[in-house]
């Protein structure tokens, strides 16, 4: 069996016990997936079974396909908000077209390994990343405590009893799944005003079937998609890549994030050729999976499997869950995905890492979109970075009597950011007649750093001074001799 064979197999069945508990983890997967699929698609102006469908077949798909095991995807709320307009303006058929060319889109992006990027992603972005989401994840739930009798707050104070309380005694079935057991059984057993699943809205009747979408094969179908397509595609992978970052954190594992790409691609494909919306990796719930041992594919595969289970032949016994045992669900999600160790890292870390953490959950939570969120923390980082080096840049000059020679001595990063200080501490019209540029402690990183200190030279032998360059590292004079071969010869430059 060859390595990479042999790993897969480990992913799908590392031992009995791990697959009990995967099929477990799996099953508390998809009760969480159920009430935010439904919001989703209300937010998305389509049926709740559009995003169930899409949940179904995503889930099974990503499984075999991703690059994660244990993280679970399914319709989630930041590709909802990009398709609500797409939706509004054209139907459901074009939604199903633009998700079929967004799994287009992220194939490619896989295979061209645009995950790459991620890299440039830092910690404190990350943190605030699963921050902002813990939070939306309980104000999700606040409409659904609003406006209710007392025996709602009474059935989640006792489902988050049952879920905090009984791993004391037991761990063997996942608390959660015993809650949502529990109150739905009081529940209908004492009668009680309380919401049920059936009131979020139509629950699907029959499994997913194959359809191609309604729309005109044309030029002018794709110049109304592509745009969404491409929104979609981008903002699925970055959430998706961002819960696979989160479960590698959790699991202290590694995973294939240019597969995630590829795999993604192939579920929302299927998606939407049986009816869905396209989707993405779903951090609250992938979190709640790995919380109560879910590790390996199996456990992907089940929430998915599970959730078709539980929609369409036990619909009328679903139908009669109580949304507070979700409720109380998702609140512990909330509490377990929140990094309460970043409180505080706020008085011990250097404080842009602070500000950028901040940011990234106040544009998240403000905008409830977690991409605008991380690209928001993913700016503010790189400009940080960028004053920090630009601080780490410094030329020292000194004379030498003997040859009436002015020697710069340069140290540090030279790039658009720096290039102007740079340039800023050179005297143009220096008396000496010669000039030396050390640049052994320095390194030139971009056209503009060569631009900067081609116009520096170029300026000081116009004023007859005989400017000589020295220490160019290999990268820097590969640079220079590209786009600037006239610094290699020393004296005036002809006019």
């Amino acid at each position: 069996m060859t390595p990479t064979l042999s790993r897969y197999t480990h992913e799908w069945f590392s031992s009995v016990g791990a697959a009990r508990r995967d099929i477990l983890a799996g099953m508390v997967g998809t009760f969480a997936l159920i009430p935010e699929v439904i919001a989703f698609s209300v937010v998305a102006g389509i049926d709740p079974e559009v995003g169930l469908f899409a949940s179904f077949v995503i889930g099974i798909v990503i499984a075999f396909a991703g690059g994660r095991p244990a993280m679970i995807s399914g319709a989630a709320g930041s590709v909802a908000l990009v398709a609500a307009a797409l939706v509004h303006s054209h139907g459901l058929s074009y939604l199903l077209a633009a998700t079929i060319l967004a799994g287009v889109f992220q194939i490619i992006f896989g295979l061209l390994k645009l995950d790459i990027l991620m890299r440039f992603v830092s910690r404190s972005v990350r943190t605030g990343f699963v921050n902002a989401l813990a939070i939306l994840i309980f104000s999700a739930q606040v409409p659904q405590m609003i406006g209710v009798t007392w025996h709602t707050y009474a059935m989640i104070a006792g489902g988050l009893a049952i879920i905090y309380l009984l791993p004391r005694l037991t761990t063997a079935i996942p608390s959660p799944l015993i809650c949502i057991l529990v109150l739905t059984a009081v529940s209908i057993a004492f009668p009680m005003p309380v919401h049920t699943i059936a009131d979020l809205g139509r629950l699907p009747a029959s499994l997913p079937s194959f359809a191609l979408p309604g729309v005109a094969l044309a030029w002018e179908t794709l110049r109304i998609i592509a745009p969404y397509a491409l929104a979609m595609a981008a903002v699925g992978l970055l959430e998706s890549m961002m819960t696979a970052r989160v479960v590698d954190d959790l699991t202290e594992t590694t995973s294939s994030q240019a597969r995630e790409c590829t795999g993604l691609g192939l579920a929302n494909i299927a998606a939407g050729l049986f009816g869905g919306i396209a989707g993405c990796g779903m951090v609250g719930q992938t979190v709640g999976n790995v919380r109560y041992g879910g590790r390996g594919r199996l456990s992907t595969l089940v929430a998915g499997v599970f959730l078709l289970v539980v929609m369409v032949p036990l619909r009328p016994w679903v139908a009669q869950i109580p949304v507070a045992a979700l409720v109380a669900v998702m609140i512990m999600v909330s509490i377990s995905t929140f990094s309460w160790s970043s409180l505080g890292d706020l008085a011990r870390h250097p404080k842009v890492s602070g500000a950028v953490m901040l940011a990234t959950v106040a544009v998240t939570v403000a905008t409830h979109d977690l991409s605008a969120g991380v690209c928001v923390g993913v700016l503010l980082s790189g400009v940080f970075f960028a004053f920090k080096v630009t601080r780490l840049m410094d030329v020292r000059d000194a004379y030498e009597a003997a040859t009436d020679t002015r020697i710069y001595t340069v140290s540090g990063q030279i790039f658009f950011a720096s290039a102007e200080i740079f340039a800023d501490r050179f005297d143009l019209r220096d008396s000496a007649a010669n000039v030396r540029i050390d640049l052994t402690a320095a390194h030139l990183w971009d056209v503009t750093a060569v631009g900067a200190l081609e116009d520096v030279v170029s300026r000081m032998r116009r004023h007859g001074i005989a400017v000589d360059l020295i220490g160019l590292n290999a990268a820097s004079a590969v640079l220079v001799d590209r786009h600037a071969p006239a610094l290699g010869t020393p004296g005036p430059l002809a006019t």
